[in-house]
Parts: C-alpha cells; structure tokens; sequence
C-alpha cells in the first residue's frame, strides 16, 4: 500500500471518529439542492482535534511535494479550506492566500486576499469536493488574478462524475486525501455499515439522483 492510499484509510477512519462523516442508507440526508444523499460531511470539525489537523495538514504537505513540487503560493477557500491552507503553508514555509466565494463588497472588492504576484505557482486547499463548482470557481478566480493555479486538493470527495467531468472540462487536476469509496470501505471494518447495505451505498455514486426512489 502506498503511502497515499495508508493516508485515504486513516482519515477516512479519523473523519467516522469525530462524526465529521456520517453514513445513513436508509434514512438519506437532504442536500439544500434536494439530493437525496446517504452521506453527510462536516469536515469543519477537524479543526477541534489537533491530532486530525494535524495529519490532514501533513497528508496535504506529502502531496503538494509529489504532485506540485513548483507550488509557490497556498490559497484556502473560503471558509473551510482556509485553517487548513494556513497549517499546510506553515509547514511548508510557503506564502498563503484565500479566496473569497464572492469579492468583498466594499473598500477595494477584493476577491482574494492577501499577496499574490503574476505568474506565481498556485495550490487550492479546499475541505470538500461534492460538484466541484465552488472549487473550480476559486482556481479560476486565482486564474484570473494572473497566477497560475496548480490543481485543487480537498480533505474528501463525493466522488460524483459531474465533479469529476467538471476538472476535466477545465484541465484542473484534483487530488483528495479520502474519497467516498475508501470511506465505505473503512466504515465496513469499523462496523459502522453492514455488509448487505454496501451495494445500495455504492449505488448513489452512480446515480445520485435517483438514491431512495
């Protein structure tokens, strides 16, 4: 097992700890969308347990060194990615940056903040990849400052295809220290799923829109 992959399995493990992931086939959560989803995900509650924060900080670090060695500049999302952005950067001893979900509404209308120069080298630290819509808007936005953004790193992803499909259209990479798939994976160990319910989990990936009916 790779380094990565020990990484995915023990915050997977970490995030069904603290409840920051919380799994329910049978009783579905309701996204603000309407999404029937048998995943709720908080990942703002690592942020309570310094040991957490602490491993996500050196998962994030140990991929920034083997995908985007070039990185110059780490930006947090607004506002879950940024405690994480802000620990990464410090252990890299890098400059750090965020990026606002939409640009200030008075003095200079900032949409991000802090220094960033043109043509710097970009990483973005998000806390979670659903559709992937906000991320890809605060990389564009980094774009757009004329900086060059690297790809997107989240804690978690839903692993949903129109996420997937939406980098692609975009030619951003996106790398994750845990995803759906080893969740339920870790989750059967745990004993905090049974066995027979893993088809109808894995099943909502595939076809979100038709989870429950």
């Amino acid at each position: 097992m790779s380094q990565l992959e020990t990484i995915a399995q023990q915050i997977a493990a970490s995030l069904l700890d603290i409840e920051a992931v919380a799994l329910r086939p049978h009783q579905p959560f309701t996204w603000t969308s309407g999404l029937k989803s048998p995943i709720y995900c908080d990942n703002r509650l690592t942020m309570s347990h310094p040991a957490i924060r602490e491993a996500i900080a050196d998962g994030f670090a140990a991929l920034i060194k083997e995908k985007f060695p070039d990185t110059e500049v780490v930006a947090g999302t607004a506002t879950a990615g940024i405690p994480h952005a802000a620990w990464v950067a410090q252990k890299l001893g890098l400059p750090m940056i965020y990026i606002r979900d939409k640009a200030k509404g008075h003095g200079k209308e900032n949409l991000i903040e802090g220094s960033v120069k043109p043509g710097q080298k970009v990483i973005v630290i998000e806390d979670l990849i659903s559709t992937g819509g906000s991320s890809l808007k605060a990389a564009l936005a980094v774009k757009d400052a004329g900086a060059t953004p690297l790809g997107v790193l989240a804690i978690f992803s839903y692993q949903l295809d129109k996420a997937a499909q939406a980098f692609e259209a975009e030619n951003m990479p996106l790398h994750t220290l845990s995803n759906y798939s080893t969740l339920l994976e870790v989750a059967l160990e745990k004993g905090a799923i049974k066995s027979e319910d893993l088809d109808l989990l894995r099943s909502w990936r595939g076809n979100p829109a038709a989870y429950g009916l």
